[in-house]
């Protein structure tokens, strides 16, 4: 990105551009981050581990990574990174947020780990890491919300990535965030309340609240949000010259999204009984030829 922070001051009548969007977001997960740190919810003082982010059949399908280049692309504070050195990778997190990567360098040299990680924004992750291929990329679990263009999203992965290389994405299904509560806060059943596609533009958020625990966001509150299908996904995986080899969806997710939901497995969640069995998460996995 070429703009500064100074430059995202709002003009009457004339909306952001893409790359001002992107930026406010930037401003946003910086201001985040030290929320983050302290939350429960992230559980840096111990009472989580980096596998307690992933489910059983992510590991089943990365397969065997001792030895191998993985990347983790928007990484925030690098708890799911720190899996992929615990099984022997060499690990690269990176990251738009200078605040979040800081955090990250800190707890991985506190914990003993080696992994490197580097600030930029996605867009700008082949200029950031120069000629260096991966043998996997990572990326997800509210990622791609916050990307306005899939198509320059999945070029950039496949020129990451060396011949014959995985790539592997992890994200709430779209479905999730169409649902919501059908009425107040004393109504547990869930309707469909917001767009599954996108095609309205971006969502704009300005509040204090984050997804955590925790004290308000100060700062920088406002960020944006774009919709994407499954189908827009797989359409630019594909688009890219990624093979897709598959497409998992599940009913889990690593926290507990509504407050009707109920302990699943692996220490994970899923609505009730009562609730019909739709997605909330889903995994892609696609080779470069």
């Amino acid at each position: 990105m070429t703009m500064n922070k100074s430059e995202l001051t709002p003009r009457p009548g004339i909306p952001p551009t893409a790359e001002e969007m992107v930026l406010a977001n930037q401003a946003n997960w910086d201001a985040r981050t030290p929320v983050h740190v302290a939350s429960e919810f992230y559980g840096l003082d111990g009472s989580r581990t980096a596998e307690d982010w992933f489910a059983p059949f992510e590991w089943t399908d990365l397969g065997e990574l001792t030895g191998r280049d993985v990347l983790h692309l928007q990484c925030h504070l690098g708890t799911e990174t720190a899996a992929f050195a615990e099984r022997g990778a060499r690990t690269v997190g990176l990251d738009f947020s200078a605040a979040a990567v800081a955090e990250a360098r800190r707890l991985a040299e506190e914990a003993g780990r080696t992994m490197e990680f580097v600030q930029a924004d996605v867009h700008r992750a082949p200029e950031a890491l120069g000629a260096r291929r991966f043998d996997v990329i990572y990326t997800g679990k509210g990622a791609l919300c916050y990307l306005p263009d899939l198509t320059a999203w999945a070029g950039i992965v496949s020129s990451l990535l060396r011949p014959g290389g995985t790539f592997y994405l992890v994200e709430f299904h779209p479905l999730l965030d169409s649902l919501g509560p059908a009425g107040g806060p004393d109504q547990q059943e869930l309707r469909l309340r917001n767009d599954y596609l996108g095609g309205r533009g971006p969502l704009r958020s300005d509040t204090p609240c984050t997804y955590t625990d925790g004290p308000p966001v100060q700062g920088a509150t406002t960020s944006y949000e774009w919709r994407h299908g499954l189908g827009e996904v797989i359409s630019a995986v594909v688009g890219a010259g990624l093979t897709v080899q598959l497409v998992r969806e599940t009913e889990l997710l690593p926290w507990k999204r509504f407050d009707s939901m109920v302990p699943g497995e692996n220490g994970w969640w899923r609505l009730p009984p009562s609730e019909p069995i739709v997605p909330l998460l889903y995994a892609l996995r696609a080779v470069k030829n």
